[in-house]
């Protein structure tokens, strides 16, 4: 009797330890307690070996397990604004009025150097061999991704809150638009996109995504390069997108984290675990997490499986892959698609309409033996005719479904 009620009280603990874990993954958690749980974030950047993230008192922290532990690099007592690594190159714009000035460190952050670009920068890009800085009053500058030297582009009289590398192209969104230039910065046009602040760029494709400034129209698309804008009414400001797939993450002012499947048209809430009225000021998606730098309440983390609808269902090792059909089928606007691994690679699971469009990405991420679970999310498409295909090493399968609305 006595060994039973042991045997029951180790299962309970075991039983309630794997709810415990799984909860935790089924929602926003903060972590960063190193750097104080009421740290305001300005931005998040990573490469291989670490995530960095740089606060608005206390310089840079890095992070070598997904954000669990957080160390100061040495350059730990400036307010920082913005960050953005390449390799082992990190760049990162520091100061307050007055002060400003870009370091730049290649070997992680062990050590920092000082550029010669002394002005405020809200954000970086890199195209190509050059990296960009958008900088606030004095337009962009360029300089070599290996080098300390900055020169002042073309448009060098607006203050510039967002840059955006999409091929040879380079977008910028300013206190009064978007501008692009497709020579490196040499030369500026202003687009159609002209009478807001836009805070954040972002694309899927060939759309690009502009978010404004306490703006009725919420945010602008557009589907031809940047010639033609649409204002697409939903949250008032939005300071970052951040993109997955055919999967766009919105964070926003006072709303915390949004999710779209269908290029802005529909919005899911993703802000379970966070505090009310959390304002987020970049998002990252780094090693199959999706991390939020916050307005005073440090960084947060979360699972990316779970975040866009993805179950571990089973961790045990099937003897082949394989997918199975969606159910239910046909289906209105949900469905679950289910699908088993034999070793670990790269997956992807993509949905197609009858002439071959992709129509949405549901997986696109590095996952271990076992079998998964995806809810598919309908709501957006017309009814018809889909299929999903599954992608993995050399396994492809293709299987049909019906949407009815």
């Amino acid at each position: 009797m006595k060994r039973k009620f042991i045997q029951s009280v180790i299962l309970a603990l075991i039983f309630n330890s794997l709810f415990l874990i799984n909860n935790c993954m089924s929602q926003w958690m903060q972590v960063g307690n190193e750097m104080g749980i009421n740290r305001y974030i300005n931005s998040l950047t990573s490469n291989s070996s670490y995530i960095f993230a740089s606060t608005d008192d206390s310089g840079v922290y890095r992070s070598t397990n997904n954000g669990s532990n957080w160390t100061h690099t040495s350059l730990n007592n400036k307010a920082t604004s913005s960050l953005i690594a390449s390799g082992n190159n990190v760049f990162a714009g520091t100061g307050s009025a007055g002060s400003y000035v870009v370091y730049f460190s290649t070997d992680n952050g062990n050590t920092w150097n000082q550029t010669n670009l002394n002005k405020g920068v809200a954000c970086f890009a890199i195209l190509g061999s050059s990296i960009f800085a958008g900088t606030e009053y004095d337009g962009v500058y360029i300089s070599t991704i290996n080098g300390t030297s900055w020169t002042q582009t073309a448009l060098n009289n607006r203050s510039i809150y967002s840059l955006l590398a999409i091929g040879n192209s380079l977008f910028a969104g300013t206190d009064i638009g978007v501008y692009l230039s497709n020579n490196n910065g040499t030369n500026w046009t202003q687009t159609t996109l002209n009478n807001v602040p836009v805070l954040s760029l972002s694309t899927i494709g060939n759309n690009i995504f502009a978010g404004t400034y306490y703006s009725n129209n919420g945010f602008y698309l557009s589907t031809n390069s940047g010639i033609n804008w649409t204002a697409v009414p939903t949250f008032q400001t939005i300071l970052s997108f951040e993109v997955s797939g055919t999967n766009l993450f919105a964070g926003n002012f006072s709303a915390g984290v949004y999710l779209s499947t269908d290029n802005g048209t529909s919005w899911l809430n993703k802000n379970q675990g966070f505090p009310s009225s959390i304002t987020i000021n970049k998002l990252l998606i780094a090693n199959n997490y999706i991390f939020a730098a916050s307005q005073g309440k440090s960084i947060w983390r979360r699972s990316y499986s779970d975040i866009i609808g993805i179950k571990n269902i089973s961790t045990e090792i099937p003897e082949k892959y394989s997918l199975t059909q969606n159910y239910p089928n046909p289906f209105n606007p949900e469905t679950k698609i289910n699908y088993e691994l034999r070793v670990t690679n790269y997956v992807k699971l993509q949905v197609y309409d009858v002439v071959g469009n992709e129509v949405a990405t549901l997986v696109n991420e590095k996952q271990s033996p076992g079998t998964y679970q995806v809810e598919f999310d309908a709501g957006s498409l017309t009814s018809g005719v889909y299929f999903y295909r599954l992608t993995s090493g050399d396994f492809t399968d293709t299987r049909r479904m019906m949407l009815i609305k």
